[in-house]
């Protein structure tokens, strides 16, 4: 019985080899084509590059731009004409954190589109304001005019499309993920740039948020330039714009600031097709 079973085996190992040696070999420029016109498994299609990553994710990987490491306002400079004429910039610097002071914001120096953003803040303890909207706040605006906003969120009462994590003025985040105050929060915001054609908004732009690590704008369409108590709308502006951090008043300290440019990743053209 053994012996039958064996050769039985062997026949069937036989017949699947005959035939797979009879099926024609597909070539791999017969492979399927996808929509942006690389083919499935395509050997030549470019491979990613490869980044250095530290063990604490938050620390900047390899091709990141570090915007503030504690060291100085080098990426930075003063955001109003108004306050600072020469771009120099009004706020504190010690132990290796920013704070914010004096009058008028600032803003990188270099220009952004698509981006991955990490930043650190840290709102006033105790707060310096009885109102809800006076707590440690400020703002993150990208390409200088979507706001994601920056406040202590700590058991504080303030309307939804204006809290922590909020696209201002427009959609709230999903849940409040607010530490106590003092306490240092992390950002990390994915941003696509809106596009625009003709003088017409082709697309909006979309964020998404992670705000101590916890999600909180999952790829939310931007609705327009970041205005108080009005209904957004859009501007066409240039692909590439500056990232400003909001001077509201209030002393929000700022450390571990990196930025990741996502421009034209994964969209090389594939080659000219046979």
């Amino acid at each position: 019985m053994r012996s039958l079973r064996c050769l039985a085996l062997a026949a069937l190992t036989l017949g699947a080899a005959a035939l797979t040696a009879a099926l024609p070999a597909r070539a791999e420029n017969q492979n399927p084509r996808l929509p942006n016109g690389w083919r499935v498994h395509d050997m030549t299609r470019p491979a990613p590059e490869r980044v250095e990553v530290k063990p604490d994710p938050a620390q900047p990987p390899s091709d990141a731009a570090v915007l503030f490491d504690g060291s100085g306002f080098a990426a930075w400079e003063g955001a109003s004409q108004q306050f600072s004429p020469n771009g120099e910039v009004p706020w504190k610097l010690a132990d290796g954190v920013m704070e914010i002071a004096g009058q008028g914001g600032v803003r990188t120096k270099e220009k952004f589109g698509d981006i991955q953003l990490h930043l650190e803040w840290a709102s006033p303890n105790p707060h310096t304001g009885e109102a809800a909207q006076r707590r440690g706040n400020s703002g993150v605006f990208l390409m200088g005019r979507y706001e994601i906003q920056i406040m202590d969120g700590f058991e504080n009462d303030a309307y939804a499309d204006g809290m922590m994590g909020a696209v201002y003025g427009q959609t709230p985040p999903m849940v409040n993920a607010c530490r106590r105050p003092g306490e240092w929060q992390t950002f990390d915001i994915f941003f696509t740039a809106p596009k625009f054609a003709g003088g017409e908004t082709v697309e909006p732009a979309y964020v998404t948020v992670l705000h101590n690590g916890v999600l909180v704008q999952n790829h939310t369409p931007v609705l327009g330039a970041t205005q108080h108590n009005l209904l957004p709308h859009y501007t066409p502006h240039a692909g590439q714009q500056p990232i400003v951090l909001q001077n509201h008043g209030e002393a929000v300290r700022l450390r571990n600031i990196w930025v990741r440019r996502l421009n034209d990743r994964n969209t090389r053209p594939a080659p000219t097709q046979e």
